[in-house]
């Protein structure tokens, strides 16, 4: 049985997400659970929407030596489902710092990412 879509296309948080979260190499768009995800390939490093009122949550795997700093952190949360598994998500809104959300999605998709991906990733060079 499949998920009834539960975000908007024209979002434009969502359309933000899509422009850091498709930069990386082979990266692709699913849609899951009627929320966009976000894959290297196949593996996901990120969703965007979350449940129990996060609509413009968005879900990552942080570098686990980060992890605990992101905890202490009043914006991140541990999200339904992902969240015992080790994700982490912070809710976007007027006030994001998209230069940060680019370091969350990098390192989410360095997490899970073959290696060949990851030296690719590192052969563009650093975001700009």
């Amino acid at each position: 049985m499949a998920h009834p879509r539960v975000y908007d296309d024209a979002d434009p948080l969502l359309a933000r997400v899509r422009a850091i979260a498709l930069t990386f190499p082979d990266a692709r768009e699913v849609e899951a659970w009627g929320r966009p995800t976000f894959r290297a390939a196949t593996p996901m490093f990120a969703v965007y929407g979350v449940h129990d009122g996060h609509d413009t949550g968005l879900v990552f795997k942080p570098d686990p030596d980060e992890r605990p700093a992101l905890e202490h952190d009043r914006r991140f949360y541990a999200p339904p489902y992902h969240g015992p598994f080790g994700w982490l998500a912070i809710d976007l809104g007027d006030d994001t710092d998209w230069d940060e959300v680019h370091e969350l999605l990098d390192s989410s998709y360095r997490q899970v990412a073959t290696k060949a991906r990851v030296a690719a990733l590192d052969a563009l060079g650093p975001a700009q």
